[in-house]
């Protein structure tokens, strides 16, 4: 994901206390001062500080899209100190000198100096930075491990234990599996009015319920029924499924009978939205796995269907440890789509945050193709839920890091 929301805060106020301190700090003491920062005094509050994408860069001036705000200017200084610090830092005390010709367009910086009047430009004195590569790697590195985690319905929460029950939906029947967290396990939560995961905030076990979606990532047991939970992420969400009576592709909406409410449900499709379509050829695979064991007297639930080969699912894909299919992962891997790919009469599969107005919803994702699955299984959106994080570009980061 990218560098910003938790993390930068962390990281911003350990830079800006280091500048409060460092800032008569000659370069050659740089480095001294960026171990004692946690020791150094409030920073002032004359003190401008920005967080973004470097644009271009001419001559000592660099041109920096913020994450928030217009764009600006950043005026280096001889004076300026610049330090390179690796993604996931949450402090200063790693961060290595570097100079202006080492950094480069594409690479997240946070600057602290003096605002001009205008606000148009920012005289640096201190440049703390991501380099593009380091930063890409590391969401490459999140993204993979949030894809081989775990996720689902939290059906129940045991704080004194620390484990939580969760239901991982698979084509070959819900499966509990335990989570177990400990002091260090990290939580985030959906944030209510965003469908970005980027958006997600710190959060605790005390605030997961059963009904939440959840994933986490870490280390799976070798029978699949246990989860050594590293980071946490969850969020109440609604799953729908039904087909699309209208769509509007130039507005980027749709209306969808909710064939569990009876309903029909507006929804909204945003730039965050993740859209996806089944091949009819999967869609039939997947089907006939969600059939399972009623249609194959004597074979185990999740076991593959005639043609399959041993460890693999008739849908082509990997069964992870106890012979179950992950629903999720075979839709993490299909092709993006768009909105004119679908039609009225489509079925599909929505997931979206919970609001305050139940027949207006703004999509996470949309699943199309899933006739035959809806047809396996009428329930389907209550048994084969999509999970709210589509990890394969931003997940659980961001048009969604994942990463997620």
């Amino acid at each position: 994901m990218h560098w910003k929301g938790r993390g930068v805060a962390a990281l911003a106020a350990a830079f800006i206390i280091f500048i409060a301190g460092a800032i008569a700090t000659t370069p050659s003491r740089a480095a001294s001062a960026v171990a004692q920062q946690t020791q150094q005094p409030s920073a002032p509050s004359s003190i401008a500080k920005r967080v973004g994408v470097i644009k271009a860069i001419t001559g000592s001036a660099i041109t920096l899209t913020p994450d928030a705000g217009p764009q600006i200017t950043i005026l280096v200084q001889d004076s300026t100190r610049i330090f390179q610090t690796a993604p996931g830092e949450k402090d200063l005390k790693s961060a290595t000198p570097i100079h202006l010709s080492d950094l480069q367009p594409g690479d997240r910086i946070l600057v602290a100096g003096k605002l001009s009047d205008d606000a148009t430009s920012i005289s640096a004195s201190a440049i703390a930075a991501m380099k593009r590569s380091d930063v890409e790697a590391k969401q490459q590195a999140d993204q993979e491990a949030w894809r081989r985690g775990v996720g689902g319905l939290v059906k129940s929460v045991d704080p004194t234990a620390g484990t939580i029950a969760i239901s991982v939906a698979t084509s070959g029947g819900n499966r509990d599996v335990a989570l177990l967290v400990t002091a260090a396990t990290t939580f985030l939560r959906y944030a209510p009015s965003s469908v970005n995961f980027a958006d997600a905030v710190p959060s605790s076990l005390a605030e997961i319920k059963p009904g939440d979606q959840l994933r986490a990532r870490g280390t799976r047991s070798a029978d699949g029924a246990q989860f050594n939970a590293d980071a946490i992420v969850s969020g109440s969400f609604r799953n729908i499924a039904g087909t699309i009576t209208s769509l509007d592709a130039p507005s980027g909406t749709l209306t969808v009978m909710d064939l569990i409410a009876k309903k029909p449900v507006t929804v909204r499709i945003t730039a965050d939205s993740q859209l996806r379509k089944f091949p009819p050829e999967i869609a039939q695979r997947v089907a006939i796995r969600l059939k399972g064991a009623a249609a194959q007297p004597g074979s185990a639930p999740g076991s593959p269907p005639p043609g399959a080969t041993a460890g693999q699912s008739a849908a082509g894909e990997q069964r992870p440890a106890g012979g179950q299919l992950d629903f999720q992962q075979i839709v993490n891997r299909m092709p993006p789509a768009a909105l004119p790919d679908f039609q009225k009469g489509d079925a599909v599969m929505i997931v979206s945050t919970v609001g305050a107005d139940s027949g207006k919803i703004t999509a996470i994702s949309l699943l199309g193709g899933v006739e035959p699955i809806l047809a396996a299984a009428p329930n389907s959106s209550q048994t084969v839920t999509l999970s709210p994080w589509s990890l394969g570009s931003e997940a659980a980061a961001g048009n969604a890091g994942a990463s997620p």
